[in-house]
């Protein structure tokens, strides 16, 4: 519910209700930017009942709040909410951001590559697969713990973060203890129970967009972190299935400024899981850019050509820094628009 209050409403007064809502392990969020000061409070309904907050001399009215991903909504929440992993914000006017490495880790001598490489070309954090979902079980399946272990040194030594998959409530704390950000993929995106788990945490998440997943869907699945009281989520476009047969997948664009007025947490955009082709992946980062995104997550790789996994949509080191270079131009050209 969104409690406003009227304008004689106090500060003590004011602090005094957060109190009382902090104490029942209610939810709440407080909104001054209006002169109606308003309070989104989300939890247990009949707590809330009990309370009687209509009946407070300072309450104007009582709203509900509508939609039913309560906390991850612009109702609860009007300003954006900034997602910092030890000290790089991903999320509202904050820089563009980029996750950039291989689709797995390998070696230990090729995750340092792909990390210098992420490195000089600007990439704040380093992602990489330990742990790799693959469709046929013949598939490379990952380093599990030892490419974690790979994984963190390389970004410790070239000052990145670390973003890596969790495939599964018993890997959980093990993917915790090395990463930075844990990412949800896109078939895990209703497994609910990972969720909740993963929500506990409190540590900042990538919420991949379900292969079939509707936005409602993936607003919903969001919720179950936030439920737990994890507010650091982050959304990740990373392409639906369509009956398009041209590209892996089909990038949804449209699902920034959707996501952005939907929710207050942050979204980037994957352009490399997107459209699954090399030679794509370049104008896809920067229409991410230019239509608002956070940030973007891209595979690059030593040689791509030789990648265990997901070489045709991995760009290579020259490839990679051109695109960043590009990039740097389409952010000063936003930052002139915002001026307009």
């Amino acid at each position: 519910m969104k409690i406003l209050l009227n304008k004689l409403a106090s500060q003590n007064e004011i602090a005094d209700l957060v109190t009382v809502l902090d104490a029942h392990k209610l939810f709440f969020n407080v909104d001054q930017s209006s002169p109606v000061t308003t309070i989104s409070v989300v939890g247990d309904p009949q707590v809330m009942t009990e309370l009687k907050l209509e009946n407070l001399e300072f309450v104007e009215r009582i709203e509900p709040i509508k939609v039913s991903y309560k906390l991850v909504s612009r109702e609860f929440r009007q300003d954006d909410t900034i997602v910092d992993v030890n000290g790089v914000k991903i999320g509202g006017d904050e820089p563009f951001i980029t996750m950039a490495g291989p689709c797995s880790v390998e070696t230990e001598a090729q995750i340092f590559e792909c990390a210098r490489i992420a490195a000089e070309g600007g990439a704040k954090i380093l992602r990489g697969g330990a742990f790799k979902p693959r469709t046929s079980p013949y598939a490379f399946q990952g380093l599990e713990e030892l490419g974690l272990k790979y994984m963190r040194k390389a970004a410790d030594k070239y000052h990145l973060q670390v973003i890596t998959e969790v495939m599964d409530e018993a890997h959980l704390d093990m993917v915790a203890h090395y990463t930075d950000i844990i990412q949800v993929g896109a078939r895990n995106m209703q497994n609910f129970k990972l969720l909740q788990a993963i929500g506990k945490t409190k540590m900042p998440v990538a919420l991949k967009r379900g292969i079939a997943g509707t936005i409602d869907e993936w607003l919903n699945a969001a919720e179950y972190i936030a439920a737990e009281g994890n507010m650091n989520i982050i959304f990740v476009e990373r392409g639906i299935r369509t009956y398009e047969t041209a590209t892996r997948n089909t990038l949804d664009l449209s699902a920034v400024p959707v996501i952005q007025k939907l929710s207050h947490f942050p979204i980037i955009v994957d352009p490399s899981h997107g459209v699954g082709i090399r030679e794509f992946i370049e104008p896809l980062a920067l229409a991410s850019e230019a239509v608002g995104a956070s940030g973007m997550i891209v595979e690059i790789h030593p040689n791509p050509e030789q990648a265990w996994s997901d070489g045709q949509q991995t760009l290579n080191e020259l490839e990679f820094k051109q695109m960043m270079k590009k990039l740097a131009v389409i952010e000063e050209a936003i930052l002139k628009i915002k001026e307009i």
